[in-house]
């Protein structure tokens, strides 16, 4: 039913697309949820080094299944968001799907700031989440949403603003689509490399 629809076999593979991973990458997975989006990566690039992060002990568990029965090897680590237990400028790419828009905009804030750290400069952040209407129809679905106080501020159009605050340059909205609960948006930004960020 969510697969249905929120278009996952659609937008997932457009994330993985425009990340433009490479051999060697690696890659988290923030709020990797139940492994789709993983295991798409990893089948899509079996060279990269990925890892998934959750903080719910319960999905994790079922990831280890899915991962087990898609024959997909994959560390999972349990943790927060915006409190990753990983040294500074470790990964590549960090990819996240439909995770901040549970979050209030405080820990939108900090769980950017964590990916800002743990991204190498010249890294990449790609975002699938929920984003403004983007016409009449979608205005009227996502008007529910718009009141729930962690998913406001994507409706609201604030999440790009909110990455660069974090430090992200290059912030730019890649794609959209429709979906039974609103507007998806994917997003892309870099971290800049030291000497583009003086």
């Amino acid at each position: 039913m969510i697969r249905w629809t929120m278009r996952e076999a659609v937008f997932k593979p457009t994330l993985v697309e425009q990340a433009h991973i490479q051999p060697g990458h690696h890659v988290l997975d923030l709020g990797c949820g139940t492994a789709t989006l993983m295991i798409l990566i990893k089948q899509r690039h079996p060279e990269a080094q990925v890892i998934g992060l959750d903080g719910d002990p319960t999905v994790l568990a079922l990831a280890r299944t899915k991962l087990a029965d898609a024959a997909v090897t994959i560390p999972l680590d349990q943790g927060l968001a915006f409190e990753l237990p990983y040294p500074s400028q470790v990964f590549d790419r960090i990819l996240t799907s439909l995770l901040l828009h549970h979050l209030t905009r405080d820990d939108k804030r900090r769980t950017l700031r964590e990916a800002f750290r743990v991204l190498r400069p010249g890294g990449e952040l790609h975002i699938a989440d929920f984003g403004p209407p983007h016409h009449a129809g979608m205005a009227a679905v996502s008007w529910i949403m718009r009141w729930l106080e962690e998913a406001s501020d994507n409706m609201k159009g604030l999440l790009p603003d909110l990455v660069r605050e974090a430090g992200f340059k290059a912030v730019e909205e890649t794609a959209r689509y429709s979906t039974a609960f609103g507007t998806l948006s994917l997003m892309k930004a870099e971290n800049p490399r030291r000497s583009e960020s003086v």
